[in-house]
């Protein structure tokens, strides 16, 4: 019988590997240790990334926000601004500042623009990401079998010290806190941190909100007081945000930047997962969707129909199938407007009925128009846009 040996196969831990092909076809697979091959251990063959738009790729709503003291979805898609209790002002971006060599392009960054110096005690600036039940089942989160978590990132940020970060189980109020730490300003920093698998409390399998990762930039005594959260337990304010040091409001020098976010099943973190553009824009456009008249664009929407003699109704469909029934939104109340005969009439107000998880029922009010006849529904100027939002 002869035999082909290939020898000193390198895996992600230490140790080599050899196979074994006999006459017959027959292989054996031989190991020092295979137990660092976490991609392979964790289940993560296929999509390991848990993460939408970690890389920063995709702003649908706006590169560039100036003036933000209110909490929401700013710019990249799928990441959160959170704030209470502060009159710190900020200028949110989609940046071009990148770790050199990682295959990145964009990064989100925070600059405070107006400082508040006098951390009140229910402070908290956070930058947060969200996830549905349905998309964390394999965690087997409330079970003997829970998986542990690595989350890890690329960080840059005026302020060195220590920041916290929250894992917060919505479903069952409960939360496990970890720390990383700011070594040098302004450079970019990769950093990892492991949560361990929570036997207490099971996420629902449904399409709303089960967890929350949490950034903190920013908190007061409300949540620092306590102890830290370092392994899950019912949600306490006051372990929160124990060991942060750093504050983002307090100086118009301070920003922060991350990247590259990346949480995945498994002790151990892997290379970030790039997906295409599209790829990646189809998973945003799940929760939100925003179609925008820019130069050289008819801003068509879709063909309408009369209703009555003052309204016109198109039914729009969704790029791909949302999250939930949207809420419509555009940018002013004319920003749509129907052509053949109604050019100018502009529509005075829109309205929206029916909406559902693949399409919407758009209404626009009008003058002239005829009960039945078709007409063009369109974007009535450059800049004017409607979106539909399904966010967690």
């Amino acid at each position: 019988m002869s035999t082909l040996k290939v020898t000193n196969l390198q895996h992600a831990s230490s140790g080599s590997a050899s196979i074994t092909l006999d006459s017959a076809g027959t292989a054996s697979f031989n190991s020092k240790d295979v137990s660092g091959i976490a991609s392979i251990n964790g289940g993560q063959i296929g999509v390991a990334n848990l993460v939408q738009n970690g890389a920063m790729t995709v702003a649908q709503r706006a590169t560039s926000v100036t003036s933000v003291s209110t909490e929401g979805y700013k710019t990249v898609d799928r990441f959160k601004w959170t704030m209470d209790t502060t009159s710190s002002v900020y200028t949110l971006t989609q940046s071009t500042d990148v770790p050199s060599g990682q295959g990145f392009a964009n990064s989100f960054k925070a600059e405070t623009t107006t400082a508040d110096a006098s951390l009140d005690a229910n402070c908290q600036v956070r930058f947060e990401h969200r996830f549905e039940g349905q998309d964390l089942q394999q965690l087997a989160k409330g079970t003997s079998n829970a998986k542990s978590v690595t989350l890890s990132f690329w960080v840059k940020a005026f302020q060195t010290g220590t920041y916290v970060i929250n894992l917060q189980d919505t479903d069952n109020s409960r939360l496990i806190a970890a720390t990383y730490t700011v070594d040098t300003s302004a450079t970019w920093e990769y950093k990892t941190v492991t949560f361990t698998g929570d036997t207490t409390g099971a996420f629902t399998n449904d399409n709303n909100l089960s967890l929350v990762i949490h950034w903190y930039l920013s908190a007061g005594s409300t949540y620092t007081s306590g102890t830290l959260a370092t392994s899950w337990e019912s949600l306490t304010n006051a372990n929160r945000a124990v060991g942060q040091t750093v504050d983002i409001a307090d100086s118009t020098s301070n920003y922060w930047a991350i990247t590259g976010v990346q949480l995945e099943v498994g002790s151990q973190a892997t290379p970030f997962e790039h997906r295409p553009y599209g790829d990646e824009l189809a998973r945003c456009q799940r929760y939100y969707w925003r179609q925008e008249r820019t130069s050289g664009t008819n801003g068509y929407v879709g063909t309408a129909s009369g209703w009555s003699t003052t309204e016109i109704f198109t039914i729009v469909r969704h790029p791909t199938t949302m999250r939930a029934s949207p809420s419509l939104s555009y940018s002013a109340s004319n920003a749509l407007t129907g052509a053949t005969n109604l050019d100018s009439r502009l529509g005075s107000a829109i309205t929206s009925g029916q909406p559902g998880t693949d399409n919407i029922l758009i209404y626009i009010d009008v003058s002239g128009a005829t009960e039945g006849k078709a007409y063009t529904m369109y974007l009535n100027n450059d800049g004017n846009w409607i979106a539909c939002d399904a966010e967690l």
